[in-house]
């Protein structure tokens, strides 16, 4: 049998948490997993939300609709949309990933850029759909850059993995405009954007009807939910939404049932709000106190937040990631994002939504080093 390879590697973050289980199994030490992408300060609590599932509904027994229940995507609408989008122009996927990955196979274009230090993953999809990677410093850039952005995609991350920093939002809608306005395609894949903001961010209500920008969302950071493995995607361009729905049917026949009803009731009960509030405001207490410690004490890498704000889960450290590990601190190098950075193996990218006290724990003994 011959295989069709596509030259793509396994995820390095898979690996250091391969690694840092079995440490952990062999020692009996515990180990700060911040090599994940996950927030974890506190798990979202389901318990009242799940009671209003009727699990022998055909909602949840029987193929769903290709593109998603017309419930959920109209609960989507009035919480990212301000319900100013057709739902006709919003299709559920299968998480985050699979939303990035059906932008990227469904748009013909040759190059896709992406920031210098970006989610390897990004690279790793792009290679597997046979798209080039081009590449860019800084938003601030990409305006002189246009003349070989035309006719080609740009990726914006914002607050962005693995940096985790928060560009200024007119800033922002002003590059996304000038990029839409002179023929670039613009993939708008901000998944951590709603764990800082509510139904009352109109951000994407003004990009949404730009005939160039395709919106790719997830629930797994901004509700706790990556285990479920839903996000949805959204353009106003009609062929390409038939496209979407196309390689949803033929490669999924529809979203998990169970996923889409439970998020709608996180969208639109009480119950569901209550738990998405409370999960929020404690996920984003956690990532405030744990950014302030690592500044105050000298670990972030302030160089990288020069033309933005560090807000996101993810921050650089100016510790290795071989000294983490050294205090049981699971990280990854930033050389792993950053391959045509000089020096980037003396940095780590550490996710800071963990517990407050625990991440305090492993951290101080490395305030004096």
């Amino acid at each position: 049998m011959e295989v069709i390879v596509s030259g793509a590697e396994q995820c390095a973050i898979v690996e250091i948490g391969d690694l840092v289980r079995r440490l952990s199994q062999e020692t009996g030490q515990e180990y700060l997993a911040l090599n994940r992408g996950i927030n974890a300060v506190v798990n979202i609590d389901l318990k009242e939300v799940v009671k209003t599932i009727d699990f022998n509904s055909p909602e949840v027994q029987v193929y769903p609709p290709t593109t998603g229940f017309l419930a959920l995507k109209e609960a989507i609408n009035a919480e990212y949309l301000s319900g100013s989008a057709s739902v006709n122009n919003i299709s559920i996927t299968g998480g985050g990933m699979s939303a990035i990955d059906m932008a990227f196979q469904t748009v013909k274009v040759e190059t896709i850029y992406v920031p210098e230090i970006i989610w390897e993953s990004y690279f790793m999809v792009m290679q597997m759909r046979g798209r080039k990677a081009g590449l860019y410093h800084s938003l601030s850039s990409l305006k002189d850059m246009i003349g070989e952005l035309r006719g080609n995609a740009v990726l914006i991350c914002d607050p962005s993995n693995p940096v985790g920093d928060k560009y200024d939002d007119e800033k922002l809608f002003d590059i996304i405009k000038y990029l839409n306005d002179n023929d670039v395609v613009v993939f708008c894949d901000c998944p951590y954007r709603r764990i800082f903001m509510d139904r009352q961010d109109d951000f994407y209500k003004r990009i949404h009807n730009f005939p160039n920008v395709v919106i790719t969302e997830s629930f797994s950071k901004s509700v706790g939910l990556s285990g479920m493995r839903l996000g949805f995607i959204h353009s106003t361009n009609p062929i390409f939404n038939k496209e979407i729905l196309l390689r949803l049917l033929f490669s999924t026949n529809g979203i998990n049932g169970f996923s889409q009803q439970l998020v709608l009731r996180l969208l639109t009960t009480d119950e569901g709000k209550d738990a998405v509030s409370d999960f929020k405001r404690k996920t984003v207490d956690g990532i405030t106190k744990n950014i302030k410690y690592l500044r105050d004490n000298g670990f972030l890498a302030e160089e990288f937040y020069q033309e933005s704000t560090p807000v996101g889960i993810f921050s650089i450290l100016n510790v290795p990631y071989e000294e983490l590990m050294k205090h049981r601190i699971a990280s990854v190098s930033l050389a792993f994002f950053a391959k045509t950075m000089k020096n980037a193996e003396k940095y780590s990218r550490v996710c800071v939504s963990v517990p407050h006290e625990k991440l305090k724990k492993f951290f101080d003994p490395l305030k004096n080093r």
